[in-house]
């Protein structure tokens, strides 16, 4: 496994990558992104561990719709079976990315922990499903937890942004993949810090784009046409993923 450093400029080809494959196979993409939505949804409802059970199936499910993407991009229908990708890859690699995913839980909840000890709870409960104040958010402790979660679940995302495709398609048991994955986005910080922005400035123009069409038109149905619109863009940014797995490692077999 050789690891590759990108320019810069990467993190735009990355993007155009994402978008130009998802209008491949737009339809069976953005089915199989809700479809992601739905299970990760369904299991945040299981009573008790409902919350603890999606984030230990989340790198399970990114890599889903990473394999579905590597389909799309090789001129192939991508089938919802592929969201299963991660689970028919031999009994080993399966317990490897349980393990990756209750790995991500256990960090993911040492981060909102944290938080937790700032403003006692308040931005967690928010964050777990809870219905915000107007004054709650307001409150200085309330948005110094925000800023702790969001500054702490950056390296999170880093060490494990890499390491379910590492497992999936290179073998890497869960702690060797969590190493090479956050070494991997240091060595390239600079795409990834191109490729966010480039995402960041996409969701800023799509969001103006329609205010200002809804404001011209005098309508003010038309800004209902947002919801989706971000929607689709998250499945655009899922299928980006891929593509900056594949030009940081060799490609997978």
């Amino acid at each position: 496994m050789k690891l590759n450093l990108v320019p810069a400029r990467a993190g735009t080809t990355w993007v155009k990558l994402g978008m130009r494959t998802f209008f491949k196979q737009p339809l069976a993409l953005a089915g199989l992104f809700f479809m992601f939505m739905a299970v990760m949804t369904i299991a945040s409802l299981v009573p008790y561990l409902g919350p603890l059970l999606s984030m230990v199936l989340l790198p399970a499910a990114t890599l889903g719709l990473m394999a579905a993407t590597r389909e799309a991009a090789d001129g192939r229908f991508p089938l919802p079976i592929v969201l299963l990708a991660a689970f028919r890859a031999g009994r080993q690699q399966t317990r490897a990315m349980l393990v990756l995913g209750g790995l991500y839980a256990l960090g993911f909840l040492g981060v909102l922990g944290l938080s937790w000890l700032v403003d006692g709870g308040g931005f967690a409960r928010v964050y777990l499903g809870a219905a915000p104040t107007r004054e709650l958010m307001q409150e200085p402790d309330f948005q110094a937890a925000m800023w702790v979660f969001i500054g702490l679940h950056l390296p999170l995302s880093l060490l494990f942004w890499h390491a379910p495709a590492l497992v999936h398609w290179h073998g890497l048991p869960p702690l060797k993949s969590l190493f090479f994955s956050l070494v991997a986005c240091l060595r390239n910080f600079r795409a990834f810090v191109v490729f966010g922005l480039t995402w960041l400035a996409l969701l800023i123009l799509a969001v103006a784009s329609v205010t200002l069409a809804g404001a011209l038109l005098g309508n003010p149905l038309v800004s209902n046409i947002l919801f989706p619109l971000l929607l689709l863009m998250t499945a655009m940014f899922f299928t980006s993923l891929y593509f900056t797995f594949r030009a940081t490692f060799e490609p997978p077999p």
